[in-house]
């Protein structure tokens, strides 16, 4: 799946000349931690977040009373807090780069771009939602994690099996082994016993399963 298919579209917005304040409130408002930030082309220019809003607030061990922290917030605008060098992905990206471009460089959220035109945004929230679905976790069965001799036609041997005694795989996600000689599948699978799926995975050569639930 690629990022278009989990971003949230059109999303809000602000200008680089308004104040934090109206800036909290609108993020208050629209239940967000993210907004970008366009110049008056309309062009990307910046990123804020609500991390960023509360390191340019003052203190806890300030003197200034309520009225005057507000003052001076409604003064201060948010080009002089955003994050300037955006990094992004465009929306024809796959969802899997994208959540290694966030992990890797420790942030919450990749506006999503068609060529130079902002038409999205992806956060954590979006990642986290995505692989709970990949993993079926809304679903009731039996989660089997295998480790796969890495050999043709092992996944479609078991997925066959599966068919015959009439379960059904509802999620299937792959990564590597702990060696290169297998690789590791976890699987949901509704319809048949976990004594059923236990067995199908012993007839497989080189099969050893690692966890089930």
């Amino acid at each position: 799946m690629i990022v278009s298919g989990i971003m949230t579209r059109n999303p809000v917005y602000t200008h680089p000349e308004i104040s934090l304040a109206d800036a909290r409130s609108m993020m208050d408002k629209e239940r967000i931690g993210h907004l970008p930030v366009l110049n008056k082309n309309n062009t990307l220019a910046g990123l804020i977040t609500k991390v960023d809003l509360v390191k340019a607030g003052p203190s806890p061990a300030t003197s200034l009373d309520m009225y005057e922290i507000s003052y001076l917030l409604s003064k201060l605008t948010v080009e002089k807090v955003m994050v300037k060098n955006v990094v992004t992905v465009q929306e024809n990206e796959t969802i899997e780069e994208a959540a290694r471009i966030m992990a890797d460089k420790g942030i919450g959220c990749l506006p999503v771009m068609n060529g130079s035109l902002l038409v999205g945004i992806v956060t954590d929230s979006d990642i986290f939602h995505f692989f709970v679905n990949a993993f079926g976790a809304r679903h009731q069965g039996i989660r089997i994690t295998i480790n796969f001799k890495e050999k043709p036609g092992q996944l479609a041997a078991f997925a066959g099996a599966v068919a015959e005694k009439g379960g059904n795989i509802v999620a299937f996600v792959t990564s590597e082994g702990d060696d290169t000689a297998h690789k590791r599948a976890t699987f949901k699978i509704t319809g048949i016993s976990r004594a059923e799926i236990e067995a199908i995975t012993k007839s497989l050569e080189g099969s050893e399963v690692e966890d089930i639930r």
